[in-house]
Order: structure tokens, then sequence, then C-alpha cells
């Protein structure tokens, strides 16, 4: 008979925190929606983020193997976001799918990136900040060497950076566009043509 009793109370305890986590998630996406169009405002907190964060290792001296985690993965981010969303390397030139222009009179299409300009600064966000959360655990301050994984950094940076401007430059794409491509018309001399 006590079973019967407590489930109801149980039950209720659970839709209590699924409903307080459904509300969590609505604001947050609400949020998050609001910051969509303002770009530069959300880059500025995201640098700020990552100020905070490296001033914090700076001051504990501490917590390097996390940093260089978290530079990797901000370089893996980088390099889906300068990379076309359909490979052209993995296109066959005998194929009709999909592909970038490579000559002027083709038409203009805009590069679609594999990784869009907003997923990658809210995964770049988020990385930054389970960073900075995870120096607050010594478990996590792992002792060893920095300049070591400096070194190494710069040369995998070196290296992946020196691959992408490579396949961009043989498959001739250019990641940054900004808007539409704008048109001069004749210009007006002023002039009246009579026939």
């Amino acid at each position: 008979m006590s079973a019967i009793i407590e489930e109801p109370q149980t039950q209720s305890k659970q839709n209590v925190i699924a409903r307080a986590f459904r509300h969590y998630c609505e604001r947050h996406q609400y949020w998050l929606d609001r910051s969509t169009p303002h770009n530069t405002g959300r880059w500025v907190f995201t640098v700020v983020l990552a100020l905070l964060y490296l001033l914090r290792v700076y001051l504990l001296q501490g917590w390097y193997i996390v940093t260089y985690a978290l530079g990797i993965y901000l370089l893996n981010l980088f390099i889906a976001f300068l990379t076309p969303k359909i490979d052209p390397a993995l296109l066959d030139d005998n194929d009709d799918g999909p592909s970038l222009p490579t000559k002027a009179n083709e038409e203009f299409r805009p590069f679609m990136r594999r990784l869009p300009e907003f997923k990658f600064w809210y995964s770049a966000s988020k990385a930054i900040f389970v960073a900075m959360i995870c120096t607050f655990f010594d478990a996590l301050n792992i002792p060893v060497f920095w300049p070591i994984l400096v070194m190494y950094f710069i040369i995998l940076f070196t290296i992946t950076m020196k691959r992408q401007i490579k396949h961009m430059i043989k498959y001739r794409y250019l990641p940054f566009s900004h808007g539409k491509a704008k048109y001069k018309g004749k210009e007006d001399s002023g002039k009246v043509m009579a026939n």
C-alpha cells in the first residue's frame, strides 16, 4: 500500500524537474534566437570569455592540458568553418552534382560552409565555457612542460592551415564573402541620344 502512495509523489517531483528543465531549454533557445543577428556582439562576448579564460590560466599557472585540448578543438572548428559543405575533392569531373564555379563566366554561387558561422560561434563559446569550468577541478591540472605543448600546437596549426590553403588554391574558392555580388550599370553621361 505504501508503494502506491509514494508513486504519485515521485512522479510529481519528476514533473517539476522536467518542467524546470524544459523552461530552461526554452529560455536558452529564446536568447540564442535573439542573438543570431548580432554577429559583432556575439564574437565580442566570445573574445572576452576567451581572454578571461587565458587570464585565469595565466594567474593560476596550470591547466595547460585543458588549454591545449581547447586549442585543438577550436582549430578543428575553424577548419570546418573554412571548408565547403560539399568538398570539391570528393566530386568527380563527370559528376553532375553541385560544384564551385571555376571560371569567370560561370554562375555565382555563394560559399556554403561545412560549419555555419552561428554554429561555429556557439560551439567555440561552449568549449571556452567548459574549459573555464574545468579550471575549477584540481584533478584536471595535470603537470606538463607547457612549452612543448605550445610547440606542438604551432606545428599542428601550421601544417593544417598550409594544407587548407593549398586546398583553397587548388579548387579556387574563397571562404569569405560579404553578401551578394554588386554590379555597376552603365554610367549616365547626361547626354541625350536621339535617333
